[in-house]
């Protein structure tokens, strides 16, 4: 499996290329509307061509790259299905699994961020059937979770988050590696750390969100930093719905 993470560590947003490079198929997953020109000039370095363009939910922090550069290579555009867009996507749903030559992903849908967001799961047939990694979006971080308040009802939110942490992620093989969708420098999310990626195990033993019960879970999310500048307007870009007020 060809992977390479791509860090911005002004904004602490993460987006991923990965894919097969013996059948030269690959994903993006997150991209920033600014960086479409590396991620399309990576996957051609490497011989693999983009066949699917995947956002875990709809950002209110940046502007997607998804549409456009799907639109540019001819690549499938994903959303979750309860996706509130304006758009074309293909929708994904619960334990779909996107094939990628020898790499496939699983994706799980994991409310609590958004109403749409997923995870994916990831897995190089050529090292076995395991999962490798997993792409946890929002939902899960480094040291810290999602936040729950962005689109409203942030106590029914933090409830949902809490439940799909502990029944889709904490359920994954310890050694499965996590790469998120921000770090430190985000207004994702709280108490994020500097460090990019992590294991299952280690969260499970260091995050100290994981530890709590849910009401515990729940109350803590309660103290939130402030929303991302400009996220009404960002939403509306990223929801194709510009214009419409």
């Amino acid at each position: 499996m060809i992977f390479r993470p791509f860090y911005d560590f002004g904004t602490g947003c993460a987006a991923y290329v990965f894919g097969c490079g013996a059948l030269g198929k690959c994903a993006v997953v997150d991209p920033k509307e600014t960086e479409n020109q590396n991620y399309a000039a990576f996957a051609e370095s490497k011989g693999m061509r983009i066949t699917h363009v995947i956002d875990t939910h709809v950002h209110a922090d940046h502007r997607s790259g998804g549409p456009a550069l799907a639109k540019k290579t001819g690549a499938t555009y994903c959303l979750h299905a309860a996706a509130d867009v304006a758009l074309p996507f293909d929708p994904l749903r619960d334990n779909q699994e996107i094939e990628l030559g020898n790499t496939r992903v699983r994706v799980l849908h994991t409310p609590g961020h958004s109403p749409e967001s997923v995870c994916l799961v990831v897995t190089d047939l050529r090292r076995g059937f395991d999962p490798w990694f997993v792409l946890t979006g929002d939902t899960l971080f480094v040291g810290a979770v999602g936040r729950p308040d962005l689109p409203g009802h942030a106590r029914e939110n933090a409830g949902d988050l809490y439940d799909s942490i502990h029944a889709k992620l904490l359920t994954l093989p310890g050694d499965v590696e996590i790469y998120p969708g921000h770090f430190s420098g985000s207004m994702c999310g709280a108490g994020m750390s500097g460090k990019p990626s992590s294991t299952i195990a280690f969260e499970k033993r260091w995050n100290p969100m994981l530890g709590k019960t849910r009401q515990e879970f729940v109350s803590a999310l309660s103290d939130v930093p402030p929303k991302p500048v400009g996220m009404e307007e960002i939403l509306r870009v990223n929801q194709g719905k510009a214009g419409v007020r």
